[in-house]
């Protein structure tokens, strides 16, 4: 698939392919943080949120590779948050990195075209619904009313979070 079949043309979907494929990356560590603090139902929820995690980074990079890119490399450490002590910060955690993935994943709806802006809409909902589950609460429009929230309460807090 060609960049101007997949979306606006230009750098834009690429652009917006390894944001999504970056914050893919950083969910994947994420949930190794926090699955040590659940077990049970919630361990499984964890295992099988990874799990599609994994397989999304993996077309993710697929789709960078398609659109002429090389795909963003997983960094070897990510700085969490908030520190993830009990079963309650992980599911907090689970949260906000959902609600992160919801994010990227609607700037990527925005700048593709075609199947990359089904797949990524598709990615969008399975993230909003995720992150409803973790947090018992969702918002009206996922992906973009998380941009809104402080520092404190999203990812992008990660830069000056506590590390795993």
């Amino acid at each position: 698939m060609t960049q101007e079949a997949a979306g606006t043309g230009g750098d834009e979907p690429l652009t917006a392919a390894q944001a999504a494929l970056a914050a893919e990356h950083a969910a994947v560590y994420g949930y190794g943080a926090l699955g040590g603090r659940l077990d049970g139902a919630r361990r499984d929820d964890a295992t099988a949120a990874v799990d599609a995690h994994r397989a999304r980074r993996d077309t993710l990079a697929r789709t960078v590779r398609d659109l002429g890119g090389t795909p963003v490399a997983a960094d070897a450490a990510y700085a969490l948050p908030f520190a993830v002590r009990d079963p309650a910060s992980a599911m907090r955690l689970a949260a906000v990195l959902e609600e992160r993935v919801a994010g990227v994943y609607s700037d990527l709806v925005r700048a593709a075209r075609g199947p990359l802006r089904q797949d990524a809409a598709g990615a969008l909902r399975e993230a909003a619904v995720r992150a409803v589950r973790w947090r018992g609460s969702g918002v009206a429009f996922p992906g973009l009313a998380e941009k809104a929230d402080s520092p404190d309460t999203t990812a992008e807090a990660g830069s000056a979070g506590v590390t795993h």
